[in-house]
């Protein structure tokens, strides 16, 4: 049996998974926050702002999001899209190599019946592309021509024939949901994405704009030398445990939406097992936790002086369950849940401060009023003395977003001290 390494506390945990999430110091640098995160979500949620520009915000403050676009879509990109597991993510150039067998998997698997749906595609894709073989031969490879002679295009734009499936046309398969329903040039587009020929040249209305990979992607990370499978999951179980700084093999490489970096269990072991060879990742047990969990070798345990607004998809608490255990903290997105069932609000940010989560915030950026909205403020049980800190982080938010005020319908004691400390003159 594997030796299970020494036990640390759950306290030194978190302190060691925000340090290494890059919390705990002044605010970073754009790059180095984007680098400490690891990898920024992108979600079409925009009741506060897109979901990218949080993260970093949270470790850089009042940056400016015309540069993360800059980095993101621009002629300098330092940053491409792609999937994160499932979902579409930001990532950092020197990454792509790294993709490039997922990029192969996607091809295999949209034909390959055995392969699970969370191993490179959106399950949207396999679906539809099974569909589409049979019913249109040749598309995808309209598609293609299309967007090689006018790219860059959006879905709609690439479509041969304008050719639309209506929302009462039955889904080949229950299991996309309705909310996959895409149409058919839509599908064969992002089978092309998944599988790397072409790739997002920007954002318009955040709407995807695709064009050919060559023409978007820097020469020299497209013709950078190319790892193995086995080399490039390796490299991306560092980068996951590195971001983390302490997590089990479930949240460095298990199921899609709980890791960093997904992988069949078989294989997330192996190449666990060949890092804990090499001492780059250290077993340890976590108070609490009945898994066996690893500790990345550089990680270190330091005060944590920290103080943001948390992204719901920001890397610190995405896996919801890590979240629960680190901070004793029960979170869930709200914004698919109907409005009466709703406890805390739609859009809400848990408020770091230190190395605990002090207060659940709900915010929404009213821009016919310019007016940062606060709609309900819900404190921690055994959270003290966070007001004064949480009205700084709100002022900040404001400045970021270019609204003029801070709104706070919500009511309760708590959000009658805040209103207090909002209204006070702020210092030059």
């Amino acid at each position: 049996m594997a030796a299970v390494g020494d036990g640390i506390s759950v306290a030194e945990s978190r302190r060691v998974a925000l340090g290494a999430q890059g919390f705990g110091g002044a605010r970073r640098d754009v790059r180095r926050a984007i680098r400490q995160a690891g990898v920024l979500q992108l979600d079409s949620v925009n009741v506060l702002c897109r979901s990218h520009y949080l993260p970093v915000f949270s470790r850089a403050g009042n940056y400016s999001r015309a540069r993360l676009d800059e980095l993101s879509w621009g002629a300098s990109r330092e940053l491409f899209e792609y999937f994160w597991g499932h979902k579409a993510a930001l990532l950092p150039l020197t990454t792509y190599p790294l993709m490039r067998w997922r990029m192969r998997a996607a091809e295999r698997q949209v034909w390959d019946q055995e392969l699970s749906p969370d191993l490179a595609v959106p399950w949207s894709v396999v679906v539809g592309m099974r569909r589409l073989t049979a019913e249109r031969p040749g598309y995808v490879d309209q598609i293609l021509r299309i967007v090689t002679e006018q790219g860059p295009l959006t879905a709609g734009e690439a479509s041969p024939d304008d050719v639309r499936r209506k929302r009462s046309d039955p889904d080949p398969d229950p299991t996309t949901g309705k909310m996959w329903n895409w149409q058919d040039a839509k599908i064969a587009i992002e089978y092309l994405f998944s599988t790397g020929r072409v790739t997002i040249a920007g954002r318009r209305h955040f709407e995807r704009v695709y064009d050919l990979t060559e023409r978007v992607l820097p020469a020299d990370v497209l013709n950078a030398p190319e790892p193995t499978a086995d080399e490039a999951r390796r490299e991306l179980i560092r980068i996951a445990a590195r971001g983390l700084g302490i997590a089990t093999q479930k949240e460095l490489c298990g199921a899609s939406g709980q890791a960093h970096f997904p992988l069949p269990a078989a294989t997330g072991r192996e190449v666990i097992g060949e890092l804990v060879e090499a001492g780059e990742l250290i077993p340890v047990r976590v108070e609490g936790v009945k898994q066996q969990a690893y500790r990345w070798h550089e990680a270190k345990d330091r005060p944590i002086d920290a103080q943001a607004l948390l992204s719901p998809f920001d890397p610190l608490i995405w896996n919801r369950d890590r979240t629960h255990h680190l901070f004793d903290f029960f979170y869930r997105i709200s914004i698919y849940t109907p409005a009466p069932q709703r406890i805390h609000g739609y859009y809400v940010l848990p408020f770091l401060l230190g190395d605990q989560l002090a207060a659940r915030v709900d915010l929404k950026a009213d821009r016919q009023t310019s007016t940062l909205v606060i709609p309900t403020l819900t404190p921690e049980p055994d959270a003290s003395d966070f007001v004064e800190q949480l009205a700084t982080e709100l002022q900040l938010m404001a400045d970021w977003l270019d609204l003029e005020r801070i709104a706070i319908p919500a009511d309760g004691p708590t959000a009658r001290a805040l209103a207090r400390a909002l209204s006070r003159p702020r210092a030059k």
